[in-house]
């Protein structure tokens, strides 16, 4: 009953600001007001072994709900949209600035960046931390930790098992990163029958994953002169109000809207000013594609390079799997490390053979 209660009260309070004129809640979450799940299924089509690029370690169907949500339940993608949405730093926004006469300085607006950077570094490192608690002392996954009959519960629920407290501290930071690419103007253009102003910001036209969102690292970002994200208050509306006045607003830079393909991420339909122009709802979501599957390549570099190379490759089967009591065991996964080496190997010479033959 309690845990019926705080998705209710999480679907209240995202339905309440997808009503607004705006939302901070960066790509949707649920399936009303106006939002289609995008953080869900963008994450899908990353991730997923049903994606359109799947790599070997992807995730498998109910470890996958847990990680991107379903139905009525966010996942930990979109748990950010439930108990942090007044924190700036988990959406990325109040990095804002424009060159010239403006209220936010460059340092201001960077500072902004560094805070968001820090957060998504912080969940980054708990998901490493948690990912101990995956295996025994001897490298035996552990049946308790990994256990999905029942779901993933919510940070403020006291989640303890490993597998859903390393899911959780993930996908908060991927959800900090897809929302660079929504609220931000990294990847975007501005509208060209419009003057370049707080209401229409420059586009910078860069390509994903950025070179800012290094998670594993602790340097402090050198952003492009003219990036920008958007101020956000709860009156979010173009022209800025309130602390927003005369800059650079979340409505006015937000590309979250729109239809997104799990399986392909193909992104159609966006339905935000911003997005509406050009290609730009479709370049957010394909830079919060590859910024999550870079995300999760980083992730698992920094579990083999922490945990070694046979500790680490098991917790990346225990996290994935949705059996990993026995898919995970040493002599299966031995075995799954075979078979991947011995496809490597054919390809390899594949590709050799055709090359000597179109020489010959």
């Amino acid at each position: 009953m309690r845990r019926r209660l705080t998705v209710l009260l999480g679907l209240l309070v995202v339905l309440g600001l997808a009503a607004a004129p705006g939302s901070a809640a960066g790509f949707g979450t649920i399936d009303a007001g106006g939002q289609s799940r995008e953080h869900e299924r963008l994450t899908r089509a990353a991730l997923s072994c049903a994606g359109a690029a799947a790599d070997p370690d992807c995730f498998q169907p109910v470890t996958m709900d847990q990680l991107a949500g379903h139905d009525r339940e966010f996942g930990a993608v979109g748990a950010p949209d439930r108990d942090e949405l007044s924190d700036p730093a988990a959406h990325c926004d109040d990095a804002d600035y424009l060159a010239g006469v403006y209220p936010h300085t460059r340092g201001q607006a960077t500072a902004a960046l560094v805070d968001c950077l820090n957060h998504v570094r912080m969940r980054f490192g708990e998901g490493l931390d948690s990912a101990r608690g995956l295996l025994g002392p001897d490298g035996e996954v552990q049946p308790a930790e990994v256990d999905l009959t029942r779901g993933c519960r919510s940070r403020e629920q006291r989640e303890d098992r490993a597998k859903c407290a390393t899911l959780d501290a993930f996908g908060r930071a991927l959800h900090g990163v897809q929302d660079f690419y929504a609220h931000s103007n990294w990847a975007d253009e501005p509208d060209p029958a419009r003057p370049i102003g707080d209401e229409n910001p420059p586009g910078l036209g860069l390509p994903a994953p950025s070179p800012l969102l290094d998670l594993r690292g602790a340097a402090a970002p050198d952003p492009p002169a003219e990036l920008s994200t958007g101020c956000f208050v709860a009156r979010d509306e173009v022209p800025g109000v309130g602390e927003c006045q005369l800059r650079v607003t979340h409505a006015a830079l937000n590309k979250d809207r729109g239809q997104i393909d799990p399986v392909t991420g193909a992104a159609t339909d966006p339905t935000t000013p911003r997005g509406r122009v050009g290609d730009n709802f479709a370049k957010a979501v394909a830079g919060a594609v590859t910024e999550t599957r870079r995300e999760w390549r980083d992730l698992r570099s920094e579990l083999v390079a922490r945990y070694g190379t046979d500790r680490g490759g098991r917790m990346i089967c225990a996290l994935t799997h949705d059996d990993p009591v026995n898919d995970c065991a040493e002599g299966n996964l031995a075995a799954a490390v075979a078979v991947v080496a011995g496809l490597a190997v054919v390809a390899l010479g594949a590709v050799l053979w055709l090359r000597r033959r179109r020489r010959g």
